[in-house]
């Protein structure tokens, strides 16, 4: 069988189970949802069924699958991705409510902290992000690195350096320690 023929096959197999359970999935998904939400949530559902197609139980090389077999499955799927929906509303409705605290304690903050601020405006847009992450977030490397796509251990060297960027910058790299003298621990010889 040829590449060809067999995503004829699979777009058949895929097109037959669609007419099978489109109609079914959005009821189901209107009447636990918003129209928008229900339709987005379905045509995220339709998205992992094409991937997952050949998981499908009950979905033999029939051009129309029987309803009993798939629907069952196809409904997980579905309620699957109204609770990833809605998990992600969630976020996003905080994410909103912080942007806005933020932003009402922003000049009084700004005012306070203006050379910190300058600071982290020198840094570039992925560093100034790590920087705020740990800082503002109280993330440790290994989040942030999930949350931004990078490695723990980009993370952390990009971490490490940006603060040494921002001591540079503020002033205290260079600063005598207190407690230490500049000829401690050495010989007079």
């Amino acid at each position: 069988m040829t590449e060809q023929e067999t995503r004829r096959m699979r777009r058949a197999r895929f097109e037959g189970l669609a007419r099978v359970v489109v109609e079914p999935l959005h009821r189901y998904l209107l009447r636990r949802a918003s129209t928008e939400t229900a339709e987005d949530v379905l045509s995220e559902t339709l998205l992992v069924l094409w991937r997952r197609l050949d998981d499908v139980p009950g979905l033999g090389d029939d051009v129309t699958p029987d309803p009993d077999d798939v629907l069952p499955w196809c409904y997980g799927v579905a309620r699957g991705c109204l609770a990833n929906a809605r998990r992600a509303d969630g976020r996003r409705l905080r994410l909103v409510e912080r942007l806005i605290r933020t932003q009402q304690r922003a000049p009084e903050e700004a005012a306070e902290h203006s050379e910190l601020h300058a600071a982290l405006d020198s840094l570039g847009a992925a560093d100034r992000e790590v920087v705020r992450l740990w800082a503002w977030e109280g993330l440790a490397p290994r989040q942030i690195a999930e949350a931004t796509g990078s490695t723990p251990n980009a993370v952390s060297i990009r971490l490490h350096r940006a603060k040494a960027r921002l001591a540079d910058r503020l002033g205290r790299k260079n600063a005598a320690r207190p407690g230490h003298k500049s000829d401690e621990g050495r010989s007079g010889r």
